[in-house]
């Protein structure tokens, strides 16, 4: 049974919606292609549609599963104890290869949002410097602890939304600048904006990890995740409606546009804010990320995948110092890469980690039915299948939808085909590895 073993101090309720937060989105960036592919309320729509299929559904199996199996090592304890030692692995293999092109990402958007305002900042290998140094900044933040992340994340996610707030409030007070053409609904990219809505929803079951450093649990799970839920919705939807009542044309709306739907809306200052509320987000979102994907080593390590020295902690904060420290260098090392977000990796991997919780929910009702659950998903055992069936809906359209997609010359699906595949070999060298026969 995969346990921390010297604790410091724990994390509450409030701390770990804004960790969830910044996990799941990180503020409304991101939202522009959507915006730009439906227009407004297809867009809005969208934004509403897609929780009640990806996020409910995971919410609702993370708190039924942290809940009953408060463990670290989270969503890796239960695919272990329902399925076997086998999709346990895979399900930390799964999220761990995900993470080196997702961590990769928030330096690259760090230093982008630094070079909207102060683009000499950047320029050359000074944007290198600065990117190494929030990982650094974010690596010692985590070693001081679960409960400086997040009690920090709520600061932070009070930075990050202020000037959206302010977005907000000037862009209902703007009026209309003319009337945005509409996007027919037979031309809008319905498919597309959804698949970028389900990146945007995506992360809800990452915070399950830091199970063994969570104030009682059995309670503090399933208000966590409902309270994130709306957090997150709320800051998607008010501001896209907001903007979208003063008529700009949504055409106008690219990646990374937030800052100049400000300079339209409030001016430079607001631009501004916009853009430094993206660095806080990316940094955010770092903190909150390695604080969940740093103790999977910790329980691999315990069962005996890694080296025990993945086991080691802070005597003070309990934090897993070694492994927040090499995986720390891992996504340093390809940081420079400069990966982009990338749709159908992002889906293959996460997705199928997440789909494996579903089976798990299911499995664990039939192997363990007396097993005590302070939250349960309704419906017996056909509630608990049911849920999975909209996210694995989902994913198979994503597949379908963007199966063409490429990272440089090479075709994302074959990547993320060549990942799983590994994920089995590693699984078995590493019984060998182990000593298990």
């Amino acid at each position: 049974m995969a346990k921390a073993t010297k604790r410091g101090a724990k994390i509450s309720v409030v701390p770990m919606i804004a960790a969830t937060y910044f996990m799941v989105a990180g503020g409304p960036y991101g939202l522009e292609d959507i915006v730009q592919k439906t227009g407004y309320a297809a867009t809005l729509l969208i934004l509403l549609v897609t929780p009640l299929l990806w996020s409910l559904p995971t919410a609702l199996m993370v708190s039924e599963l942290a809940t009953a199996i408060p463990e670290e090592g989270g969503f890796y304890i239960w695919v272990r104890r329902g399925m076997g030692r086998f999709w346990g692995f895979q399900e930390t293999w799964l999220t761990l290869a995900g993470s080196v092109f997702e961590m990769a990402l928030y330096p690259n958007l760090c230093i982008a949002y630094i070079g909207r305002f102060m683009p000499g900042l950047v320029a050359g290998h000074r944007g290198l410097v600065l990117g190494f140094a929030m990982i650094a900044i974010c690596t010692a933040w985590n070693i001081l602890g679960v409960r400086s992340v997040g009690e920090g994340s709520v600061w932070l996610s009070v930075a990050l939304l202020a000037p959206f707030v302010a977005l907000t409030i000037l862009a209902l007070g703007h009026g209309r600048s003319g009337a945005a053409p509409a996007i027919p609904l037979r031309h809008a990219d319905l498919l597309g904006g959804v698949l970028i809505a389900m990146w945007n929803y995506m992360g809800w079951d990452n915070l399950s990890t830091i199970a063994g450093e969570v104030e009682t649990p059995q309670r503090t799970y399933s208000r966590a995740m409902f309270g994130a839920v709306i957090l997150v919705i709320v800051s998607y939807v008010i501001p896209v409606g907001a903007v979208a009542s003063t008529g700009i044309d949504p055409n106008r709306w690219t990646t990374g546009g937030w800052v100049d739907i400000g300079q339209l809306v409030g001016g430079e200052t607001l631009a501004v804010a916009i853009a430094l509320a993206g660095v806080i987000g990316s940094i955010g979102s770092f903190s909150a990320l390695m604080l969940s994907f740093t103790r999977l080593p910790v329980v691999m390590a315990e069962d005996g995948y890694l080296p025990r020295m993945f086991t080691r902690r802070n005597a003070r904060t309990g934090a897993p110092w070694v492994a927040i420290l090499v995986c720390a260098i891992l996504w340093a090392a390809c940081f420079p890469l400069g990966f982009e977000k990338s749709l159908i990796l992002d889906v293959m991997l996460t997705g199928l980690s997440i789909l494996l919780e579903f089976w798990a929910l299911a499995a664990l009702r039939v192997r363990e039915p007396e097993l005590a659950r302070p939250f349960r998903v309704p419906g017996g055992l056909a509630g608990a299948v049911a849920i999975g069936v909209p996210p694995m809906a989902l994913m198979i359209a994503a597949l379908a939808r963007n199966r063409a997609e490429l990272v440089g010359s090479t075709n994302e699906l074959v990547i993320g085909i060549a990942v799983i595949a590994a994920g089995a070999g590693l699984y078995f060298l590493s019984r060998i590895f182990a000593g298990r026969q």
